[in-house]
């Protein structure tokens, strides 16, 4: 596959590049700030929206994009984050759920139909599948 590189032919398809794009976004708003705060909400937001408004998604609604972060009195649980979307759970235990089940085995985790997943939490009645990516800072 080759890549989409600015001002050559680009031969990836539209969701491929429409990607690319959305993660040098990210990139650029990551640029010069350190905040995990900051970064998170300002990505969750550029991610939610992007994914609102694209029509390589049409027909494939998105209700929610954020952030779970590790709980630092607890490392076995995660905490609510920044997001978009309708509410969520506030806390999700390690091996719990999509979301945990990620974090636990730091590895990413794609579920087309929820209902499918053992230990599915319902935060939303809405979702039907969950994209589950960890994240892991140099410290842990």
């Amino acid at each position: 596959m080759t890549s989409f590189i600015p001002g050559f032919n680009n031969t990836l398809n539209p969701k491929a590049k429409f990607y690319m794009e959305l993660a040098e976004q990210c990139s650029g708003l990551l640029q010069g700030q350190r905040n995990a705060v900051t970064n998170t909400a300002n990505v969750s937001s550029l991610v939610y929206h992007s994914l609102l408004d694209t029509s390589v998604r049409e027909g494939k609604p998105v209700n929610w994009v954020g952030f779970y972060l590790r709980d630092k009195a607890n490392a076995d649980s995660l905490l609510l984050g920044p997001f978009q979307g309708k509410p969520a759970c506030t806390e999700i235990a390690f091996g719990r759920g999509v979301c945990g089940t990620a974090a636990s085995q730091a590895k990413s985790i794609v579920v087309k139909d929820v209902h499918e997943f053992p230990g599915h939490i319902a935060c939303d009645a809405a979702s039907k599948s969950e994209i589950v990516v960890p994240l892991t800072a140099p410290d842990g």
